[in-house]
């Protein structure tokens, strides 16, 4: 499975709808995960680097100091609209598997550079199919999932480069990641001009 997209959760105030999408496939399965494990997810997706660790972050700090590898996330059960997630970890050759909340096996996927798994069961019971296509007839991804327009999508241009670099580098060091990742994106939008 890959990472598609997060998303505000529409179903769930203050949630975030996780999209991971089938590698070899066109199958997606949405997962409803805390604001935290957005957070933590997006930010690696990012590449944005917090002044301080975050727990995702001081867990792989840990786990390296000891040592220990994940090698791979499996996502094993869906039971009563619940995801159970599974980290394969190495240690001297040794497997040890340890239970785990799929956002936050998603969050150390990330930070483990791992692959994630899921059953042909799962992709059967939980996955979707959304397409979309452009001119060229190629699937796209359009965020958020939600059919509400994206507020303040321009809302830096108004600012200089140098001024919205000197505001990403004070919304990372104020841990601001949200804001930081509308910033980013507005010079991202500008380099592409």
């Amino acid at each position: 499975m890959n990472i598609l997209g997060l998303s505000v959760s529409q179903s769930q105030s203050g949630a975030y709808a996780l999209v991971l999408a089938e590698e070899n496939g066109d199958r997606r399965i949405p997962i409803i995960i805390g604001p935290i494990e957005a957070q933590s997810i997006a930010i690696q997706l990012e590449g944005l680097k917090p002044p301080r660790p975050l727990t995702h972050d001081l867990f792989k700090h840990l786990a390296s100091a000891f040592e220990i590898q994940v090698s791979e996330i499996i996502i094993y059960k869906l039971e009563e609209g619940i995801f159970y997630s599974e980290l394969i970890c190495v240690r001297n050759d040794k497997q040890i598997i340890i239970d785990s909340r799929t956002s936050d096996a998603v969050a150390l996927s990330l930070r483990f550079n791992c692959p994630i798994y899921t059953t042909e069961e799962i992709l059967q019971r939980a996955g979707i199919v959304i397409e979309f296509e452009n001119e060229q007839g190629q699937e796209e991804w359009h965020q958020p999932i939600s059919d509400e327009p994206i507020r303040g999508k321009h809302e830096y241009e108004k600012y200089t480069s140098a001024e919205l670099t000197h505001m990403l580098s004070n919304a990372i060091h104020a841990e601001d990641y949200e804001k930081a990742s509308s910033i980013r994106d507005e010079i991202n939008r500008r380099k592409k001009e």
